[in-house]
Order: C-alpha cells, then sequence, then structure tokens
C-alpha cells in the first residue's frame, strides 16, 4: 500500500481567502453597512467640551507638531477634569481617523478623511491652548506656541480655507470618515486595495510556512 500524500491546503484555502478578504472590503464600502450609517457629521451634541474650527492651512502644520504638543500635555502632572477630556478627545479622534496613515487625510480637501483630520487636529491645537494658561512648562509652551505661528505666518496657514475650516467641534461628537466616498476617491481606494492584497500575500506566505511537511510515497 501506498501512504497518500497530504494535501496542499495553502492552494485550496487561499481561493477562498483571497473571496473572503475582498467580500469585507466589499461589504465594508458597501452604501449598505453599518459604517454608513456613522457618516462623518460636526454633529449636535453640545453637552461637551467645545473646540475651535481649525484652518485647512494650520491642519499640516499641526499635524506636524502633534506629537511634540502631545509629549508635553504628558509630562502635564497638575491637570484638570477639562483637560484631561481634551487629551483624550484628541487620542480617540486619531484613531477613528486611523492614525493619519491614510495618504491624502491632511492635505486633500476631497479625502475622505479630511473632515476627521480637521477634528483631531483642532483637539491637538485646543489641548496647546489650554496649556497655554497651566503652571507647568510654560517656557516650552510658549515656544511651540512661537514655533507655530512663526510657521503660519510664513506659509499663509491661517487664511487657507476649506470646506470644514468653519465647523466648531465638540468632545461629545466623534467625526467618522465619510466611508461611503472611498469608492469615488483614488487615493484612499487604493490605499485599501494595496492593504488587501499586502494581507493577501502575507496570508498566502503564512500558509505556506505552516503547512504540514509533505510525506514521500512509500510502498508496502
Amino acid at each position: 500500500m501506498r501512504s497518500e500524500t497530504p494535501p496542499k491546503y495553502p492552494r485550496r484555502a487561499i481561493g477562498p481567502l483571497a473571496g473572503a478578504i475582498i467580500a469585507c472590503i466589499l461589504l465594508f464600502l458597501s452604501p449598505n453597512s453599518v459604517a454608513w450609517a456613522h457618516r462623518s457629521s460636526a454633529g449636535t451634541d453640545t453637552s461637551g467640551i467645545s473646540i475651535p474650527s481649525l484652518s485647512h492651512g494650520e491642519m499640516a502644520i499641526i499635524a506636524n507638531y502633534r506629537k511634540p504638543i502631545l509629549d508635553l500635555a504628558a509630562r502635564m502632572t497638575r491637570t484638570d477634569e477639562t483637560f484631561r477630556r481634551l487629551v483624550n478627545y484628541t487620542n480617540i479622534q486619531y484613531s477613528y481617523c486611523l492614525w493619519g496613515i491614510v495618504p491624502g487625510s491632511v492635505a486633500d480637501e476631497k479625502s475622505p478623511f479630511n473632515e476627521c483630520s480637521h477634528a483631531y487636529l483642532a483637539a491637538v491645537k485646543a489641548v496647546l491652548v489650554y496649556m497655554r494658561d497651566m503652571p507647568e512648562h510654560r517656557t516650552t509652551v510658549d515656544a511651540l506656541v512661537s514655533d507655530i505661528d512663526a510657521e503660519l505666518v510664513r506659509n499663509g496657514g491661517s487664511f487657507v480655507m476649506c470646506q470644514y475650516s468653519g465647523d466648531p467641534y465638540n468632545t461629545a461628537n466623534i467625526i467618522h470618515p465619510r466611508w461611503s466616498d472611498i469608492p469615488r476617491h483614488l487615493t484612499s481606494l487604493l490605499s485599501f486595495l494595496s492593504f488587501a492584497v499586502t494581507l493577501l500575500a502575507g496570508s498566502f506566505i503564512f500558509l505556506q510556512f505552516t503547512r504540514a511537511p509533505q510525506r514521500p510515497l512509500t510502498a508496502s
């Protein structure tokens, strides 16, 4: 008798796996999916802390200073509830905007992630402004403010507006990306498709390396 060769399941599994990944992407982008119900909006709930709007020109500059601002905020030891809520909102809103990794989120006004980028960057600026009245690290805060002001003047950032520049924000409202616009925004669409291809390739490689070793044919 001959022992049977174990099935090469990676080749059989890759088809269903690819189909599952594609199906998930289509479901994610489908107008009828649950994600559409959370279409981006400044919201009407004003029960939280109000956050002033941010001009489109300010976004790139504040984005460059986001980490130094939040690092400084983390060093504050004498904080109050308002400050903590602002910082918390900044981090939550940043995660909802996929941590700013989608190309064009900040610079491209037509990006489905631009409005939520406005929200988290407006919150970052609000954190910096709030720190100006806090007793700790005044010199460092003032230096950050001066650097940002100088860049805004050099680049005329305060005068570059867009459709979201007048929107105030509130910690009671989370701004979601405009998922329904992804299929119509080439840069975002290609980013998600690239991610899907990378995930698919990684899954295939994982299956290749973890499949059971084949046994040689033996005769009895």
